[in-house]
């Protein structure tokens, strides 16, 4: 698929309507049964920047409006878990800022479109809760999903390998993020997501006892990873790493000690794997890779600012919030609040400077409701061993690429289900 939409790039807006179609189709011929709604999101996550990169989606957000779709009618078949009203109260707290929003953007700025790109994350989020909160389905089951969202990374890391085959023609002799290395598209976005790819084949290779796919996924981390660091974005990168950390450690907990030590070769082969290409990263780079992880330029000289203009955003987020502590500035009018008071048009690269500057108060307890619900749900079930790695994924992403895509809207809500025994088949629903 990712040669073919690189030969031809109209089989890529023909290849979304049809996934699209597929996954209604599978929700609504079997009720639902075996979350194949889920299945669909999580399809639709994967395929985003993807779409995005070569114009497939309807519409910059239509991926997230889709999960959404996606989800709902997922719960219109299973319902959602009465305990999960705090993301229905969070739901709320973002009308406010909608309101104030139509009444503070300036005339000529159109609201429809600065509440769509602002809040179609926070929503879609709050839809991925509902439906994933406490929702018991096997290990089996969730591995799925995660492949479903693996599938179309795998296409998008063929595509850009055919994109850009010689990298040094790409990076020419600076540090930044690249866009050639990136298909054309945003890196950030690209790492991010890639970034989804490396943590869901890293888990891959320590949970699932098959040498053949063992060896697949093996090779697949090679070649994904390689793709994520040639971005030179490094969010992306370094959220996988702080993922694959937390899961290596919550899963080894879970596990007996015979079956620890089964999994140190694993490990010892892994690092090896992403050793090699961190190394092949450095030659093809001509070592600006290096250099750009160290915080330098081509030159060698320390950068002065690490989180490249992110600080000064996240500075001026946090007047609005001083100046309107209350009611905020209203959705979307961070970008003209940054323009007027320090002449630099940037959309915000942090969710939580963006909640707090633009809904006040508002914005506050809903950040509050989004970090401690996952967390008061993990007091009473500790099953899923991915909880705390999807729940990093989630906050360390919309700290440095606020919610720009659907991955960690989806993400949060697969860190709330519940993994269940093949043998225990109760539901709560």
């Amino acid at each position: 698929l990712g040669f073919g939409i690189f030969m031809l790039p109209i089989l890529s807006k023909i290849i979304f309507p049809i996934v699209l179609l597929f996954f209604l189709y599978l929700t609504q011929s079997n009720n639902n049964k075996n979350d194949e709604a889920l299945m669909g999101a999580a399809y639709i996550m994967g395929f985003e920047v993807l779409s995005r990169m070569t114009n497939a989606a309807f519409s910059y957000e239509f991926a997230k409006y889709m999960v959404i779709v996606f989800l709902t009618i997922g719960m219109f078949y299973r319902g959602f878990h009465r305990k999960s009203w705090p993301y229905i109260v969070f739901i709320f707290l973002l009308i406010p800022g909608i309101i104030f929003s139509a009444i503070n953007l300036n005339y000529g700025t159109n609201v429809g479109n600065a509440i769509g790109f602002n809040l179609s994350g926070p929503v879609c989020l709050a839809i991925s809760a509902l439906y994933c909160y406490d929702r018991q389905m096997t290990i089996e089951r969730l591995q799925s999903i995660l492949i479903c969202v693996l599938l179309p990374l795998v296409t998008m890391t063929t595509y850009l390998y055919f994109y850009t085959p010689d990298l040094r023609d790409a990076l020419g002799s600076g540090t930044g993020s690249n866009f050639s290395a990136s298909g054309g598209f945003g890196p950030n976005q690209v790492s991010t997501i890639l970034g989804v790819g490396m943590f869901i084949l890293f888990s891959r290779l320590l949970t699932i006892k098959n040498r053949t796919i063992n060896i697949i996924d093996l090779a697949l981390l090679g070649l994904m990873s390689y793709r994520a660091l040639v971005t030179f974005s490094r969010g992306g990168v370094f959220t996988a790493a702080v993922c694959a950390l937390f899961f290596l450690f919550f899963y080894f907990q879970k596990l007996p000690q015979r079956q620890r030590s089964i999994l140190v070769p694993k490990i010892a082969i892994m690092i090896g794997v992403l050793s090699v290409t961190w190394l092949v990263t450095v030659f093809f780079s001509s070592g600006l890779i290096t250099n750009r992880y160290s915080n330098e330029d081509a030159a060698g000289r320390l950068k002065s600012d690490i989180t490249t203009g992110r600080s000064e955003i996240i500075e001026n987020e946090l007047n609005a919030f001083y100046e309107n502590p209350i009611t905020g500035i209203g959705v979307g009018k961070g970008k003209e609040y940054r323009e007027k008071r320090t002449g630099v048009v940037a959309a915000t690269h942090n969710e939580t400077g963006r909640m707090l500057a633009e809904h006040g108060l508002f914005g506050l307890f809903g950040l509050l409701v989004l970090l401690f619900t996952p967390l008061l749900l993990r007091l009473k079930n500790r099953t899923n061993f991915y909880f705390y790695s999807f729940l990093a994924f989630w906050f360390l992403t919309i700290n440095h690429s606020s919610m720009r895509i659907a991955a960690p809207a989806l993400i949060y809500g697969l860190s709330l289900i519940s993994i269940m025994n093949n043998k225990e088949t109760k539901k709560k629903y």
